[in-house]
């Protein structure tokens, strides 16, 4: 690589960084669903023309920004689950650090928390790029469940035979190798996960909640249940 090549390069990526930082300024202070490209530009004292070389529409930069945040919370919870298995954590444990480390994120980056898990933005349709960040989370969490089930197995549900043409395809399409039983529940799971930091996030748990953390793990010990990583109480 010559020289001049790679200083544009790099131009290029501090270009690129300055400009996801004021638009995730703009996500705080506006929402995404008034993310301004011109605005963007004027504040960082470039010509929009030049900005659209970097991001030719504003949906092109919101995807960015979503596929960011996507691998961050997903970074965040890969990383809560490598250091739960380097210490040889029971799964339980390693269940409820990944979601914790979710939390985490979530309370420290809220409007990126928004930006992917809050309000559609108007007229936005999020393209295929988005689909493998947005997995990161849930793919942990089946990890974790997958791990427990090969080892120590599984306190498996019974399953509604309404259920179980759909969970076989759930376990086909997204946790191959687990049985049919654990899907519905984990993916019930993992969506009440997200609906317990949505709630403490947008404020619906605000005169309702008060002890948060304690609140949340032990409702994340109680997610763990379902699926089968703990036997029932008392047990």
């Amino acid at each position: 690589m010559s020289t001049v090549r790679g200083a544009r390069e790099r131009a290029r990526i501090e270009v690129t960084a300055a400009i996801k930082g004021e638009a995730k300024k703009q996500l705080g202070a506006e929402g995404a669903a008034k993310l301004s490209l011109r605005a963007v530009a004027r504040e960082l004292g470039m010509a929009s023309s030049a900005l659209y070389r970097y991001f030719p529409s504003r949906d092109e930069l919101l995807t960015a920004l979503i596929v960011d945040a996507y691998d961050a919370v997903g970074e965040t919870a890969e990383a809560a689950h490598r250091a739960a298995v380097d210490e040889a954590a029971p799964h339980l444990a390693r269940w409820t650090a990944v979601a914790r480390a979710v939390r985490d994120w979530a309370l420290a980056h809220p409007h990126e928390y928004a930006l992917i898990y809050g309000s559609p933005v108007p007229g936005y349709t999020a393209p295929q790029a988005t689909i493998g960040p947005a997995s990161r989370v849930g793919l942990v969490l089946i990890a974790v469940v997958g791990d427990a089930y090969r080892t120590d197995g599984l306190a498996v549900p019974p399953l509604a035979a309404e259920l179980r043409a759909e969970a076989g395809r759930m376990v086909a399409e997204f946790a191959p190798g687990l049985p049919p039983g654990v899907a519905v529940p984990l993916i019930a799971a993992w969506s009440q996960m997200f609906g317990l930091i949505s709630f403490e996030i947008f404020g619906q748990f605000n005169r309702v909640v008060e002890a948060r953390e304690v609140f949340f793990r032990e409702a994340v010990t109680e997610l763990a249940r379902t699926v089968g990583l703990l036997g029932p109480r008392g047990s």
